[in-house]
């Protein structure tokens, strides 16, 4: 996969593509997580993966300007439109982007995937807000430990301790260390993609919803609120083992079949 730069509103944003031709796919990771934490998602999609890095992730460019679904929406369209993307998948971060920019173009995408949809219309939750703010002061004061120590506690007990799972901390906790990620930490968990979650209804193209019970900070209750307002949605609640530690395999196969179904089966 070769690494390339797209113009984004605060600055160059890293973007790495992989396959090729028709359609184009463009996958939008969470709040401190980078290209690598979605390309699983897209192992089972055809035509060309298009991963790009947020502002102040990867080698994307650090902004201090402030931040909200306004700001990542508007880099996700930067790198869309630039690649021609008719698809897309976000993860938690990336969901509520994609949802702000079906919410000012609601043509602009043929199918989505929303991945732990962490908020709709309201802010994050008393637990969520408590864990990035505790993120944002580590953050700031480069206090790695505190950083590390938080994102193990989130790993699925059954992941604990494997090398996997340490690899995943240590790629984590550097990207929650870069520049402008305290900046993120504070303001995001505050901000909201959906102003009136009535609008929802009128997206009509077909949405995949993907939720983890017991995950606290991307609560299935948003998942939930997400697909009694969205009229061409589908739901697809997994336990708590985590969707790519404990159910990789079923992930793939649901996002793959979503994206491309059977001529017969195309909604």
């Amino acid at each position: 996969m070769a690494a390339d730069f797209v113009d984004g509103p605060s600055g160059p944003l890293e973007v790495v593509r992989s396959g090729r031709g028709e359609p184009v796919t463009v996958f939008a990771h969470g709040m401190g997580a980078s290209i690598p934490s979605t390309r699983p998602y897209a192992s089972g999609v055809s035509g060309t993966r298009v991963f790009f890095h947020f502002r102040s992730h990867g080698r994307s460019a650090p902004a201090f300007d402030g931040w909200d679904y306004d700001h990542t929406a508007d880099e996700l369209l930067a790198v869309s439109d630039h690649v021609a993307a008719t698809r897309a998948l976000g993860v938690s971060m990336g969901a509520g982007s994609i949802l702000r920019v079906l919410l000012r173009d609601p043509r602009r995408f043929e199918r989505v995937v929303l991945v732990i949809p962490a908020v709709v219309d309201s802010p994050r939750n008393s637990v969520g807000l408590v864990r990035y703010e505790a993120m944002a002061q580590a953050s700031r004061d480069g206090d790695a430990a505190t950083i590390r120590a938080q994102l193990e506690r989130e790993l699925p007990a059954s992941a604990r301790g494997s090398d996997a799972a340490q690899a995943w901390v240590d790629q984590q906790t550097e990207v929650f260390l870069r520049p402008g990620m305290a900046e993120a930490l504070r303001d995001m968990p505050h901000a909201v993609p959906v102003a009136d979650v009535e609008a929802l209804r009128s997206l009509e193209l077909p949405v995949l919803i993907l939720a983890q019970r017991g995950d606290e900070v991307h609560p299935v209750s948003s998942a939930e609120r997400l697909a009694q307002h969205l009229p061409n949605a589908r739901l697809e609640v997994f336990d708590e083992h985590g969707l790519l530690w404990g159910h990789r395999a079923r992930v793939r196969e649901v996002v793959g079949e979503f994206f491309d179904p059977p001529a017969d089966d195309i909604r």
